[in-house]
């Protein structure tokens, strides 16, 4: 074993002190005693524990075991985590991979409170901060400290979304002050930032916007709409389903919505999450070109419908 016969000799007189009973009976060559017999077959159940643990933690440290705890907003869930989550898994079978959709300031506090590894969120793009919050470090927002570390997936775009028979629907392209008289079906301000970025563009179009309704729901957004109860701005991500009885078109000098992936900076990040991140960002990519493509002039309404996720 590499040891010298006093250097075990003193070790197991330790031993033998603390559990205070012989270990070794040294009459008859030198075998175990009652009490040896006992803690060596613990010993044996011990070693073999910290044996799976070692090993365990060799898997964690290589991002190929251990869990990963997920959380985004409902329309991410939709579009952007599929493909990533499907690539996840084929490449971290063993991984205890877990997401739980939650709205916006739910996933904030999640991630704050170390309840999830990564979390995507929304955010308003003209709110003051600095530029570590785009994801190289922890930064301040107003004057208060911010522990997440994001990275930028993609701008969201919101677009107008009309009941079919509306007079503007057979545009291509609306201004939104040509809606200056139509009441609006909003989300709501404590989910995600839309309302605010919504009557920013309102005021910034010289009009303040006449709710209709407020919904946190865009698939009952859309119902409103096509009941013509008013009309409402929708980002790209909450249109993978789209009913038929509703438009949707662009708007010259469309406001957008910040799409992050989002870490807490003051915690140890395992390589699952890292390599998870990295799926994100990928599937996020061909998200937004899917996008782009979809609005090219040469598409049949000029709008993108449904994007899909593979």
């Amino acid at each position: 074993m590499g040891y010298t016969q006093s250097a075990v000799s003193q070790q197991v007189a330790a031993l033998e002190r603390e559990v205070g009973v012989p270990l070794l009976d040294r009459h008859r060559g030198v075998r175990p005693t009652g009490a040896g017999e006992v803690l060596l077959r613990h010993a044996d159940g011990i070693l073999a524990r910290v044996g799976d643990a070692e090993a365990e933690l060799a898997a964690l440290r290589g991002g190929n075991a251990g869990p990963l705890r997920m959380v985004a907003f409902p329309t991410a869930g939709a579009t952007v985590l599929p493909p990533a989550i499907a690539a996840f898994r084929k490449r971290h079978p063993d991984v205890e991979l877990t997401l739980v959709p939650l709205e916006v300031p739910d996933g904030r506090a999640a991630l704050e409170a170390g309840e999830c590894d990564l979390a995507l969120l929304v955010e308003d793009p003209d709110e003051g901060r600095d530029d570590s919050w785009s994801g190289s470090g922890p930064g301040a927002r107003d004057g208060v400290e911010d522990p997440f570390l994001r990275t930028h997936l993609l701008d969201d775009r919101m677009n107008v979304m009309l009941p079919s028979g509306h007079p503007l629907a057979s545009r291509r392209r609306i201004r939104l002050n040509e809606l200056r008289d139509e009441s609006w079906i909003l989300g709501r301000r404590a989910y995600v930032p839309d309302e605010a970025i919504f009557e920013r563009a309102c005021r910034a179009a010289g009009f303040e916007p006449q709710m209709a309704f407020e919904s946190d729901d865009y698939l009952a957004i859309q119902g409103f709409v096509a009941a013509g109860v008013g009309v409402a701005l929708a980002p790209d991500m909450s249109l993978v389903t789209l009913r038929e009885d509703v438009v949707v078109r662009d708007l010259e000098h469309p406001p957008h919505r910040r799409v992050v992936a989002a870490v807490d900076g003051r915690a140890w990040r395992s390589p699952a999450v890292d390599a998870m991140l990295g799926l994100v960002v990928e599937a996020a990519g061909r998200f937004a070109e899917q996008v782009k493509r979809r609005r090219d002039p040469k598409s049949p309404d000029g709008h993108v419908r449904a994007p899909s996720t593979d």
